[in-house]
């Protein structure tokens, strides 16, 4: 068993797709889940503020958990904040999560790609960088929806959701154009996984929605030290018998959200205060 976690920071629950993943990956590995809820949503922060903020609790994770890898799983986050951390912090592995452009770019047939993000994670320079490197031949909409992540939170939560408000949240993303249809929809960011199959069906026509989870887990896996148990075939060992944390930055974190992440195995870590 590993003694040094694996860390996977988002601004809430979306990160859970990404780890989902990376449990798969790497079974023998002990993971610490880190929620800033304090600080959800990102997407209306303005960008110096929330730098400083990332950069500021990453130095008290860093020194309380020491990962052997930390996981930003959060497109706003990391298309913000990224090179800061490992700058901040050289001697933690960082590995970020930016909207899958290149990828969208390679399998479109119409040319007709949508990126369906948060408000902060469309404004980023860094976005259009991707778009101007990897996909310079499609014609890319970008979408900053203001209202999914919380949609998403919501969903997870209470296992209920307003298909009408999610239907209006992706109707920017279907554009028609000389007979071609968008087919490949971005996911940049982790919540959005979470209603894919709502965003099916309120959708006026199929497309590929685009989710970067295991891509990300696979990058993480890629750059930590390789297990000598490891094959193709077994990619690791026996799953670790403890259970993971998850850390909430609000310290307060409510009761569905402790029930959502008891069924992902991670004991919600609270304030002694508030344990019985």
């Amino acid at each position: 068993m590993r003694e040094r976690p694996v860390l996977v920071f988002d601004s809430g629950v979306g990160g859970l797709t990404v780890l989902r993943e990376a449990r798969v990956l790497m079974p023998d590995r002990r993971f610490v889940y880190v929620a800033d809820d304090a600080g959800f949503p990102y997407g209306a922060w303005e960008e110096d503020a929330l730098r400083a903020r990332i950069v500021d609790l990453f130095g008290r994770l860093v020194e309380e958990h020491d990962p052997e890898i930390a996981v930003i799983a959060c497109n706003t986050a990391s298309t913000l904040v990224l090179s800061d951390l490992r700058a901040a912090y050289p001697a933690t592995p960082f590995v970020g999560t930016v909207p899958a452009i290149k990828p969208a770019a390679e399998r479109t047939r119409s040319g007709l790609v949508s990126v369906l993000a948060t408000p902060g994670t469309v404004r980023r320079q860094y976005t259009r960088d991707l778009i101007h490197e990897w996909a310079s031949k499609c014609h890319v909409r970008l979408v900053g929806s203001e209202r999914l992540a919380s949609l998403a939170e919501t969903y997870m939560r209470e296992g209920f959701v307003d298909e009408a408000a999610v239907r209006a949240e992706i109707e920017p993303c279907f554009v028609e154009h000389d007979g071609a249809r968008t087919d490949i929809v971005v996911l940049a960011c982790t919540h959005y996984p979470f209603l894919v199959n709502r965003m099916r069906k309120t959708a006026p026509w199929p497309v590929d929605w685009l989710d970067p989870a295991e891509a990300i887990a696979r990058r993480a896996l890629s750059l930590l030290p390789r297990d000598p148990a490891y094959s193709e075939d077994r990619p690791g060992r026996e799953p670790a018998p403890h259970a993971d944390i998850a850390v909430f930055t609000s310290r307060s974190p409510d009761f569905a959200t402790r029930r959502l992440m008891q069924g992902f195995g991670l004991a919600a870590r609270l304030p002694e205060s508030a344990r019985v």
